[in-house]
């Protein structure tokens, strides 16, 4: 390990963890391919994805920490939606990480780029009106939630992604949530939900020490101040970058699958 490990280890969880505290994600939407791909660019070693996953699920665990911290007094963080969703996911998630163990990296690629291309897909889906709700009076279908929940639970869990990245889609698209009760809520589900694929990899021997504690850092500091940017920013705005963020992501795996 020298600085230069250091140094872009901690760049990319320090800007994973910024989008993650900002558009509502855990943030291993990014952190996944940047991990996979940017420490050969600087000559570094590479990951594999057994590693990255692993290293994904610790980090997520720490960046949803600090942007449920930042929106723990703005109103927008729904008891009841983390609740049905955070329980399911929770146990979706614990499976799926520990299951992962028995998957080739083939098979786990191509399981994080399905998730992407549906979250993707589901980004674009027009979302009228969903923002003129207002708070106090935002109605959802719990056992919907909870059973979307446990499917994206078992998913993300294979990736030690949490599950965020379809978890915002679903809960703008199907449940109707308004954005920022769905940004703030689903950082305290993802929270929820990195506890069983944490577990799960750590059960199977995936996380990578180090790594993980540097990318843990970088997540503390930077979370917050993403929520904190996201919380005065146009909600059209932070919809359009989170859109962006899982096309370009879902295009460069299947890109590497394919």
């Amino acid at each position: 390990m020298d600085i230069n490990f250091v140094i872009v280890i901690f760049l990319i969880g320090f800007i994973g963890s910024f989008i993650s505290g900002m558009v509502g994600i855990g943030g291993s939407i990014v952190k996944y391919p940047m991990l996979l791909y940017l420490p050969p660019l600087f000559g570094l070693a590479a990951f594999s994805a057994h590693e990255v996953s692993g290293i994904s699920a610790v980090q997520v665990f720490f960046a949803t920490i600090g942007g449920v911290w930042a929106y723990r007094k703005s109103g927008y963080l729904n008891k009841t939606l983390i609740f049905y969703m955070g329980i399911s996911i929770l146990i979706g998630s614990f499976l799926g990480g520990f299951g992962s163990k028995m998957m080739s990296e083939g098979t786990i690629n191509v399981v994080y780029g399905v998730l992407a291309a549906l979250a993707a897909v589901m980004m674009f889906v027009p979302k009228k009106g969903i923002d003129d709700v207002p708070i106090d009076q935002v109605t959802f279908n719990k056992w919907l939630a909870a059973a979307l929940a446990l499917v994206i639970g078992i998913g993300s869990g294979i990736v030690g992604a949490a599950g965020a990245f379809l978890l915002v889609p679903i809960m703008l698209v199907v449940l109707k949530i308004p954005t920022r009760m769905t940004i703030a809520s689903s950082l305290a589900i993802t929270l929820i939900s990195s506890i069983g694929s944490t577990l799960g990899k750590i059960t199977a021997g995936q996380v990578e020490l180090i790594p993980s504690i540097i990318m843990v850092i970088a997540s503390l500091i930077a979370s917050p101040l993403g929520a904190k940017m996201g919380q005065k920013m146009n909600t059209k705005i932070l919809q359009v970058i989170l859109a962006l963020l899982i096309l370009a992501t879902a295009i460069k795996i299947w890109v590497d699958i394919l």
